[in-house]
């Protein structure tokens, strides 16, 4: 290690421990006061009004569409004057139409059964067929299959299809469709992963893209009993599906900005995505999120002064498809990112909150550590996790070198609702979620009124060795938001 160096990385890790220089006890009692205004505040009347009044809101649809007007003008309501629109695309636009299916033969009984989101029709009247098991999506495997299948439905066996990671199925998964379209497939479908037939809405390509044939998730009982009669003999099955699809598609990231009192161009950022699947309504995946970040606009508007630095307050679209809204944004704002101070994010549903993921940065845990003792620990988050993830819009800015704070909460209950018809506002634990709302406030108000920033940007190859250690470089690679 040279001179240079050995000095640039003293500074770089000492700059944490001198950072915030204002002591917890001097900014108390107004995070108290923020504090007791979410506690006090309305937000579990908001998110009845957009679980309920709004529901489900894929992305594009017409209920998102109502969803960013409705959020927009919760914004204006609260006086913050800097509310926008801000467009970005996704490739292709998807509804949900219905979906029914059966088995044939060796005998008759119907299938639980929903399209997968981004799938077409069938053909009027639907397709029938016999079924083949499909368990390597290796290119060369499915080639040498291809007269098999011609005229079949396949059977992707995703247990072990996936028993070497998402990261490494994922792009074999990807290039398999169109090798089962040239090979003249009917359909495809694939077993799901809850118990009593229970379906969980999702895709199976990354980036809200057409897949080329219809496509169908079957509840796991029903696709045993599938294996199982394959074991004996052959299967013929029955599916018709109807949705409506579109080409690129023009989507909105609501954006709203309270301008710093002293330091108004250097920025940070809280936001949740809007966007939900449509089983349920989104109440916790991620309506408590989008909820929060509207009562901590509202809350912060009622000090009556801004903090010093500006806070942006953002609701994302297209997280569900990969995360497109926000990583839209870091690339339509890169000109401004050196100016982001940190972003907040929260996503993980109402869970009684823990206190925050700092996504690998051991610097960032450093810095925080006094502010989780001096303020949050009170609030339930005095936690702090080194657990890194690309699983929601936290991770577009921790690939900017950002520091980014992901909301840590007990999941211990939530993949109960996620992405299922029981995401509604009566799984919603309402003190848990205020608990959550204030920890986020107390958060991003120290942070916007620090006389110095929490933590330093990190540059390309320290986000590089955390991505890695965190085996997630192959997979963003492969998805086109990160090059080595």
């Amino acid at each position: 290690m040279n001179l240079r160096r050995a000095v640039a990385l003293s500074v770089w890790w000492a700059i944490p421990v001198l950072a915030w220089s204002q002591q917890p006890s001097e900014m108390k009692p107004v995070t108290d006061r923020l504090a007791a205004s979410i506690y006090n505040g309305p937000s579990m009347t908001t998110l009845g009004e957009l679980a309920d009044g709004i529901g489900g809101r894929l992305t594009a649809s017409p209920a998102y569409v109502r969803s960013t007007e409705w959020a927009a003008a919760k914004f204006r309501s609260y006086g913050i004057e800097n509310v926008r629109l801000e467009p970005f695309t996704i490739p292709a636009g998807w509804q949900r139409g219905t979906a029914s299916g059966a088995m044939l033969a060796p005998l008759a009984r119907p299938l639980s059964l929903a399209s997968l989101g981004w799938a077409p029709s069938t053909p009027a009247g639907g397709v029938h067929g016999t079924v083949v098991t499909v368990a390597d999506v290796a290119p060369d495997a499915l080639r040498s299959r291809e007269d098999e299948l011609r005229g079949k439905i396949v059977f992707l066996d995703t247990a072990k299809i996936m028993a070497e990671g998402y990261g490494k199925a994922l792009p074999k998964l990807e290039s398999a469709w169109p090798t089962f379209q040239k090979a003249g497939v009917l359909a495809v479908i694939m077993p799901d992963r809850e118990k009593n037939n229970v379906l969980n809405a999702h895709d199976s390509l990354w980036g809200a893209k057409l897949v080329p044939l219809p496509a169908a998730e079957i509840g796991m009982e029903d696709a045993k009993l599938i294996q199982r009669e394959l074991e004996r003999g052959p299967v013929t099955i029955q599916l018709t599906i109807e949705n409506k699809t579109s080409g690129e598609t023009t989507v909105n990231n609501v954006v709203a900005e309270i301008r710093g009192s002293e330091r108004p161009d250097e920025w940070m950022l809280i936001g949740a995505h809007l966007d939900s699947w449509d089983f349920g309504t989104g109440a916790q995946d991620n309506g408590t999120g989008a909820i929060s970040v509207l009562e901590i606009g509202r809350a912060l508007m009622l000090l009556g002064k801004a903090p010093r630095r500006s806070v942006r307050l953002a609701l994302w679209g297209g997280e569900e498809q990969g995360l497109l809204g926000s990583y839209a944004y870091t690339q339509t704002h890169q000109s401004e990112l050196d100016k982001c101070v940190a972003v907040l994010n929260t996503d993980n549903g109402a869970g009684h909150p823990k206190g925050w993921k700092v996504e690998g940065r051991e610097d960032l845990k450093k810095a925080m550590q006094p502010w989780s003792d001096g303020l949050l620990k009170d609030l339930n988050g005095g936690d702090l996790s080194l657990d890194t993830t690309y699983d929601t819009d936290h991770g577009p800015f921790v690939l900017q070198g950002i520091p980014a704070l992901d909301l840590w909460v007990d999941m211990s209950h939530y993949f109960e609702i996620h992405h299922k018809s029981s995401d509604t506002l009566d799984k919603v634990d309402g003190l848990d979620f205020k608990a959550g709302e204030a920890i986020v406030a107390v958060t991003a108000y120290a942070i916007a009124q620090s006389e110095t920033p929490i933590a330093p940007h990190i540059d390309h190859q320290a986000v590089g060795e955390i991505l890695k250690k965190a085996k997630l470089e192959g997979l963003l690679e492969h998805v086109g938001v990160w090059k080595p």
